[in-house]
């Protein structure tokens, strides 16, 4: 009888659009909860990793500022882990151990029932903060006034003790806590994703429509012309990360002259950290002015998830619901992000049963890229491992979007639990430096024609041990 009543007044609040705030945890929760996500970041002590291209040795190469920055096709990939097979065995060799801890920004969102903000937790680590730092969260807006900060530069990370010089936001001089946020690489498509579903709400683009892309001038990252549905460019933006329907759907927005408005809404929702800017108008190319914090990453998905009544609200005061996307438009950005093809950073189960890398989120590879002898092929990514007894084992699905370049690991996105397999509902992001010039000095060698281990798998260990933490709240 009690479930009952708890179902009809869910529904009604939801019929009448009745404001539900979340449930108010403890002040001991929320730090709590920090502070074990602080302690899974320093377990892993990420110093012992293997630089292969130390300040040194790497200086010229990465002593351009902001160059370009795209995650490498998988055929890219295949190429360079096969050119450095030998490294990849003896990493000791060909390059050093990490000479600085890494910068890192790690979020954690814990739903109640109704996908509601129960307790939240951000910790970044870095030269600065070699023991992790808890950043102080707003409960009521989830979000911190405490950080300043900078925008990444892998220069000023190598040869500066990583510390930044270009302040991403104003007025932040006096904040408690100086960071440079690791550039988000391809997780910044879940803003470019967003800002399509937004002018789709407001009519001015329609998924089914074809968009013609006409590069000029083409970009190699972007690929040449094309006529695609815009829903097939969002699928394969954020299932397999392509990089060429990203570049149609940045132009397309261009197209609209919808940029501004866009990175407005952020702002206006109280996601000011979020930003895409300084992409080429006339192909979408150029992606490394785009920023992303933890924190306000993580808000980001929990509108996407969409949970009853008000999620956060804003310092001026606007309660953010998840009306901001309406519901076919989160529906299908859900049903995108948990098509995800590649499961490789804080979840590996496209190596389900390997040695190394270790197993991270025990979650289910989705059955559209699972081939009849259960091994996994995403695109032109081909991986050689059975994964159905890692998904007959599986206790999560995990809805999200990763990203790698030479200095960027990332992963965000949305857990949630099967029936039975120790209830969690979390929303995670971890951001980090260490991208595919970091190895493990046990790496094994990929095999040919296998798509390569592409990061060190401790954050394959520190995806398992948030894990681990959220089932034992």
């Amino acid at each position: 009888m009690k479930l009952k009543r708890f179902t009809v007044l869910c529904t009604a609040l939801a019929l009448t659009g009745a404001s539900l705030a979340p449930a108010a945890a403890s002040e001991e929760s929320h730090l709590k909860l920090a502070e074990r996500l602080r302690e899974a970041i320093v377990a892993q002590n990420f110093k012992d990793v293997i630089d292969l291209t130390p300040p040194e040795a790497g200086f010229a190469a990465r002593s351009a500022g902001q160059r370009e920055k795209y995650d490498p096709s998988p055929a890219e990939l295949m190429r360079k882990a096969q050119a450095r097979t030998t490294a990849a065995v003896d990493a000791a060799a060909a390059g050093k151990p990490l000479h600085q801890t890494p910068n890192m920004d790690a979020a954690i969102i814990e739903l109640d029932p109704l996908g509601r903000p129960a307790t939240v937790a951000n910790v970044l680590l870095s030269p600065q903060y070699p023991n992790g730092v808890v950043v102080p969260v707003k409960r009521k807006g989830l979000s911190t006034d405490q950080v300043r900060y900078r925008w990444w530069d892998d220069t000023e990370w190598d040869v500066n003790g990583g510390k930044g010089t270009r302040d991403v936001l104003a007025g932040r001089e006096n904040a408690a806590i100086d960071f440079s946020s690791p550039y988000p690489a391809s997780v910044l498509k879940l803003m470019v994703g967003f800002g399509v579903l937004r002018l789709a709400d407001q009519g001015k683009v329609d998924l089914d429509a074809d968009y013609v892309y006409d590069p000029n001038p083409v970009r190699e990252a972007c690929g040449g012309p094309s006529v695609k549905k815009i829903r097939q460019h969002f699928d394969e933006m954020i299932t397999k990360s392509q990089n060429e329907s990203t570049c149609a759907l940045i132009k397309m927005i261009h197209d609209l002259n919808a940029w501004d408005q866009i990175n407005q809404s952020f702002v206006d929702l109280g996601m000011p950290t979020l930003m895409v800017t300084g992409t080429i108008p006339g192909n979408g190319g150029r992606w490394i002015g785009a920023n992303m914090s933890g924190l306000d990453t993580a808000k980001l998905l929990l509108l996407i998830n969409g949970g009853l009544g008000d999620l956060w609200t804003t310092d001026q005061g606007k309660a953010i619901t998840r009306n901001e996307l309406s519901a076919s438009s989160r529906k299908f950005f859900q049903e995108t992000l948990a098509g995800q093809g590649h499961n490789e950073m804080l979840s590996t189960p496209n190596w389900c049963g390997r040695d190394y890398p270790v197993q991270g989120i025990p979650q289910q590879v989705p059955s559209r890229w699972i081939k009849p002898d259960g091994t996994v092929t995403v695109g032109d990514a081909v991986y050689d491992r059975d994964v159905r007894p890692c998904n007959d084992a599986a206790e999560v699905t995990f809805a999200h979007k990763t990203g790698w370049v030479d200095t960027t690991g990332s992963d965000a996105g949305i857990v949630k639990s099967f029936r039975g397999k120790n209830n969690r509902n979390y929303i995670v992001v971890v951001f980090c430096n260490l991208g595919t010039d970091y190895v493990d000095a046990n790496r094994p060698a990929d095999p040919p024609g296998v798509f390569p281990v592409l990061y060190t798998q401790k954050y394959a260990q520190l995806g398992k041990a948030i894990d681990n933490i959220m089932k034992n709240l």
